[in-house]
C-alpha cells in the first residue's frame, strides 16, 4: 500500500498444498488400504516368481504336478484383489467416456491374466504344441509396480501437506477463558468471538485476537519463518498457534475458528488441490491418446501376426504392446512435480493458492508493485506535525490525528499512535471512522468532522489550502505527508518516514537481469515515489494513483505481455485479481491475500526471486517428466508390435514391464530432485 492507502491491516495470511484427492485418474482409497493391498500383493508375487518363468525368456522356475493350478489360484487372487483399484478407476473413466490411465492399466492386466489362464488350460489339459507362455510373472510384477507408484505419489502429496499439518497441530487443545473473574478451561473448538483468554509464559496461543492486558514476547515463526521473538503489548494482534515466551497476558478473541489464520491455510490447501495445471491437462490428454494408440497398435499387430505366424505369436505380441503402454509413469509425471514444488514453496515462505500460477510466472514480462509495505517496511515514524490554523496548536493536530487513527492498524496510523503514546496524550477514539478509498480516512470528534488524507484528495474536492506551503511540503522526499482537513480547510499536516526493505533491491536487480521490467505504483506524492524508485533502480514508476488507476495500468501492461502484481492492501485487491499472477505480501490484508495467487509469508520481496527460480525449475521438471512418462512409448510400442522383427528384434513382455517400471522410477526420482536454489 502507498501513502494514505487502505487502512485496517491484519497479519493473516494463507497457504496451500495438495490434498489426497487423486482425481478421476487416481485411486480413491486411504493410504492404509493402499499399503495393505500392496504388501499382500507383493507377498503373493514371491510364489508367482518362483513358479512362473519370465515369458519369452525362459529361466529358473519350480515345477511340480499341481504347480500350474497353484499358480492360477495365486494369479487370480492377485488380479482381482491387487487390480481392484484399477478396475474402479477404469469404470469411472469409461462412465465419463474418457478412457485413460486406469483404463489402459486395466486392459493390460486383464489381457495378461486371461491369456495366462488360457495358457494353463491349453498347456496342461489340451497339451498344445508349442507350449503357450503364461504371463503371471508380468501380471504380478505389473500390479506391484502400479500399486507402489501410487503409494509414492500419495506420500509425495502427503509431504507437500506436511507443513500445513504441522500448523494445524500448533493449536493447544484447551484455553484459559476468564469468566466472572474466574479462569475456566474450555476446548479451543468452543472458543467464541469476544471471549477473554489468559495465556501464560511458555503456552501456545489458542486463537487469533488482540491483547487487552499485559506485555510479552511471542515466537511467530509460523508467520515470519524466523524464530526471533516479537514484542507484544496492549492493542497488538496475536495469532493462534504462536508461542508465548516470557510474559502472561490476556487477549480478546476477535476471529471465529472459521476465519482464523490456520483455518485459512487449510482452506487454501483445499482450493489449491482442486486446481489442475495446464501441464497436468496435457498429461491427461497424452494418456487418453496413449490408450487409443496402444489399443489400435495391439489390434493391428495381433491381426498382422495372426496372418503371418498364427495366434501363438500374435497374442504375446499384443499383450506386450498393452503392458508397455501402461501410463503409470505419465500419471505420476506432473502430480509428483506439483506436490514437490508446493512443498518446497511452503518451506521457503511461498504459499501457493493457484498451482497454475507457477506456470504463468515463467511467462511474466512486467512486474508491477506497490510501494509501502511491499518495497518499504511500512514502519512509519512521525518526523513532524504542523498547524496551519491559529485555532489549533501543533499538539491539537497530533491529538486529532491520533483520535482518527486510534482504531486503525495501517502503518501510518502506528507512527501517529506511537508519537501520541510517547507524549502521553490522552485521546479518545473518533466516531464513525470510515476509509476514503485511495485517500485516507474521515471521522467525527466532538461532533466535528475531520479528514486525514493525502494531497490527492485536494484535486477531487473543493479544499482550501495554502498552495505554496503544501507544495513545499510535497517536495520532501523522505516523508509521506498527510493533511488534516476540517470544514474543507487544511488545518495541519503530519510527516512520517519509511525505509526500504532489505530484499527490495535484490529483487529489482534480479528482474532486470532477466529482462523483466519492474514498475512501481504508489498513491504517494511524486517526490517520494521518485526517491524510492531511484534508490532501487526502477525506471518506470507512477505516483498519486487511486486503486482504479493501478488496475487500469495492470490491464494496459497485459496488452504488451504477461503481468505480475505484488501488493498488500485492500486497495491492491483489484490489481492482484486482474494480473496474470497476483502476489500478496503475507502481512497484508485478508482481502489482498484472498485476491492473490501466491502469498509471501515473510513479507520479504527477495522471496519473489525464489518464486521465479522455483517456477523455472518446476517447468523444466514437468517437461522432463512428460518425456520420461510417455516418450519411451514412441520407441517401445512399435518394437513390441514387431516392427523390427525382420531384423531379429522383438520386445518381450518381460522387457516391456522392466522398461515401464524404470520409467516410473526415473519420473519419481526426477521429481524429487527439484530444488529452489
Amino acid at each position: 500500500m502507498s501513502g494514505q492507502e487502505g487502512h485496517h491491516m491484519t497479519h493473516d495470511m494463507a497457504g496451500m498444498t495438495m490434498d489426497h484427492d487423486m482425481g478421476n485418474h487416481q485411486m480413491n482409497m486411504d493410504m492404509g488400504n493402499l499399503n495393505r493391498r500392496f504388501w499382500i500383493s507383493l507377498i503373493l508375487t514371491i510364489p508367482v516368481v518362483l513358479l512362473s518363468p519370465m515369458a519369452g525368456m525362459g529361466g529358473f522356475s519350480i515345477h511340480f504336478s499341481w504347480s500350474p493350478l497353484l499358480l492360477a489360484i495365486i494369479g487370480s487372487i492377485l488380479y482381482f484383489y491387487g487390480g481392484q483399484p484399477f478396475f474402479s478407476g477404469a469404470k469411472m473413466e469409461l462412465q465419463m467416456k474418457k478412457p485413460g490411465m486406469m483404463s489402459l492399466i486395466t486392459l493390460g492386466i486383464t489381457v495378461a491374466y486371461f491369456y495366462s489362464v488360457y495358457s494353463i488350460v491349453a498347456n496342461n489339459f489340451f497339451h498344445v504344441t508349442p507350449r503357450v507362455d503364461e504371463f503371471f510373472w508380468e501380471l504380478a510384477t505389473l500390479i506391484d509396480i502400479m500399486l507402489l507408484g501410487h503409494i509414492i505419489e500419495m506420500k509425495s502429496i502427503d509431504s507437500a501437506g506436511s507443513a500445513v499439518d504441522a500448523l494445524a497441530k500448533l493449536l493447544p487443545s484447551t484455553a484459559k477463558v476468564i469468566k466472572n473473574g474466574q479462569i475456566v478451561n474450555v476446548n479451543v473448538a468452543d472458543l467464541q468471538v469476544g471471549d477473554l483468554v489468559q495465556v501464560q509464559a511458555g503456552e501456545k496461543i489458542p486463537a487469533d485476537g488482540s491483547i487487552v492486558k499485559g506485555t510479552t514476547t511471542v515466537n511467530e515463526s509460523l508467520v515470519t519463518g524466523e524464530s526471533k521473538l516479537i514484542s507484544k503489548s496492549q492493542g497488538d494482534d496475536v495469532i493462534g498457534g504462536a508461542i508465548n515466551n516470557d510474559g502472561t497476558f490476556e487477549f480478546r478473541v476477535d476471529k471465529a475458528q472459521s476465519d482464523s489464520f490456520l483455518n485459512k491455510v487449510m482452506q487454501l490447501v483445499q482450493n489449491a488441490s482442486n486446481n489442475k495445471s495446464h501441464a497436468q491437462t496435457i498429461a491427461d490428454k497424452v494418456a487418453g491418446y496413449l490408450f487409443y494408440a496402444a489399443l489400435s497398435v495391439a489390434l493391428v499387430a495381433f491381426i498382422a501376426w495372426m496372418v503371418i505366424s498364427g495366434a501363438t505369436i500374435a497374442l504375446p505380441i499384443a499383450v506386450t504392446v498393452l503392458i508397455i503402454a501402461c501410463p503409470h509413469a505419465l500419471g505420476l509425471a506432473i502430480p509428483l512435480v506439483i506436490s514437490r514444488s508446493t512443498a518446497l514453496a511452503a518451506q521457503n515462505g511461498l504459499l501457493i493458492r493457484e498451482t497454475s500460477a507457477l506456470e504463468q510466472t515463467n511467462k511474466i514480462k512486467y512486474v508491477l508493485m506497490d510501494k509501502t509495505g511491499t518495497l518499504t517496511e511500512g514502519n512509519f515514524k512521525l518526523n513532524f506535525y504542523r498547524t496551519f490554523n491559529d485555532n489549533f496548536s501543533e499538539d491539537d493536530i497530533l491529538k486529532i490525528a491520533g483520535a482518527l487513527e486510534k482504531t486503525s492498524s495501517h502503518p501510518l496510523a502506528k507512527g501517529v499512535l506511537d508519537a501520541v503514546a510517547e507524549r502521553k496524550f490522552n485521546v479518545q477514539a473518533a466516531d464513525d471512522v470510515q476509509q476514503i478509498p485511495g485517500f485516507g480516512l474521515t471521522g467525527t470528534i466532538n461532533h466535528q468532522n475531520y479528514q486525514l488524507v493525502s494531497s490527492n484528495y485536494f484535486e477531487k474536492h473543493h479544499v482550501n489550502y495554502d498552495q505554496a506551503t503544501v507544495n513545499q511540503l510535497l517536495l520532501d522526499k523522505n516523508n509521506s505527508i498527510s493533511f488534516l482537513i476540517k470544514d474543507q480547510q487544511v488545518i495541519g499536516a503530519i510527516g512520517e518516514g519509511d525505509e526500504l526493505k532489505a530484499g527490495s533491491k535484490p529483487m529489482i536487480d534480479y528482474l532486470k537481469q532477466h529482462q523483466i521490467q519492474p514498475i512501481m505504483l504508489t498513491g504517494d506524492n511524486a517526490a517520494i515515489a521518485k526517491s524510492v524508485a531511484q534508490n532501487l533502480g526502477i525506471e518506470d514508476y507512477r505516483a498519486k494513483l487511486l486503486p482504479e488507476d493501478k488496475q487500469k495500468l495492470v490491464s494496459d501492461y497485459q496488452k504488451k505481455g504477461a503481468t505480475m502484481f505484488i501488493g498488500d492492501g485492500v486497495n491492491d485487491a483489484p490489481s492482484l485479481s486482474a494480473a496474470d499472477v497476483g502476489v500478496a505480501i503475507g502481512a497484508g490484508t485478508d482481502v489482498a491475500i484472498d485476491s492473490a495467487d501466491i502469498v509471501l509469508v515473510r513479507s520479504d520481496p527477495q522471496d519473489v526471486v525464489d518464486l521465479f527460480k522455483l517456477a523455472r525449475k518446476t517447468a523444466e521438471k514437468m517437461k522432463q517428466n512428460l518425456w520420461w512418462g510417455a516418450g519411451y512409448n514412441i520407441v517401445a510400442i512399435p518394437l513390441a508390435a514387431g516392427i523390427l522383427a525382420f531384423a531379429g528384434l522383438l520386445l518381450s513382455p518381460m522387457v516391456g514391464a522392466i522398461l515401464m517400471s524404470l520409467s516410473t522410477v526415473v519420473v519419481s526420482i526426477n521429481a524429487l530432485t527439484l530444488h529452489v536454489g
